[in-house]
């Protein structure tokens, strides 16, 4: 599985295999380098494959973080607007901050610059503005050796901007991340910068040339965060079968 993620190279590739547990498929995750316990944006995609094929509008997916439920709105045959229930993720302190602001090449952030872990580790850091996100030259090489996924955003209101850098994946940058969506809308929150419970529109992947639209909620407090969900769309844009030699 690891030499078929490397040799397709895209930021995850998925496995579907036979449930173990009470859902209806278990998924394996893979970037290049890694397998990750749980990723969202693959999470989305095999929930659409997987109730195209059930010709079902709701997919539980057992991950290694546990069973992720699905719902879908079919749009077409092939594609839909899934939204998944996340796990409350836990965040520390991220204890590199320093080297982090280095590499990335910025000042400082606006909050806190803090860690989620929530299948790979993500660690966000506020700019001032969407061009400073837009203009963002990160050195890779540094990146890799903090082997965290640097998530840079900045916006207002319920329209936020991201960047997500993951070398010590093998990703150099991320066109949409659902794993990072749901600790960046609970980092929002904790915060002050949206209220609990209100849904955020995150842009993401337009510097790459794959731009991306991810819905994020949080909900209770930030004494008490009670419930995560991220949606997106997926489509079903080609299907084939490899051949072992």
């Amino acid at each position: 599985m690891q030499r078929l993620a490397r040799e397709l190279n895209f930021s995850e590739t998925v496995f579907l295999l036979p449930a173990e547990g009470d859902g209806d498929a278990r998924v394996r995750i893979f970037t290049p380098e890694h397998e990750l316990p749980f990723a969202g944006h693959p999470v989305l995609g095999s929930a659409v494959a997987a109730g195209a094929a059930r010709h079902s509008s709701a997919v539980r997916l057992e991950t290694g973080l546990g069973v992720i439920p699905v719902d879908l709105q079919w749009q077409s045959e092939r594609g839909a607007f899934g939204r998944m229930q996340q796990r409350v993720p836990q965040w520390s302190p991220y204890e590199h901050e320093a080297e982090l602001l280095t590499a990335l090449g910025v000042g400082r952030s606006g909050l806190p610059v803090e860690a989620y872990p929530n299948g790979p580790l993500h660690v966000y850091v506020e700019l001032e503005s969407e061009r400073a996100v837009a203009e963002l030259r990160p050195d890779m090489r540094a990146l890799a050796e903090l082997e965290a996924c640097a998530n840079c955003f900045a916006g207002h209101g319920k329209s936020w901007k991201t960047r997500m850098f993951a070398a010590a994946y093998g990703v150099s940058e991320d066109p949409a991340t659902g794993s990072a969506a749901g600790p960046l809308a609970v980092h929002l929150g904790r915060h002050g910068r949206v209220a609990f419970g209100e849904e955020i529109e995150i842009r993401q992947g337009e510097e790459i040339g794959r731009p991306s639209v991810l819905y994020a909620r949080a909900e209770g407090s930030p004494e008490r965060v009670e419930r995560v969900e991220v949606g997106g769309s997926a489509v079903i844009v080609a299907r084939g079968e490899f051949l072992a030699r």
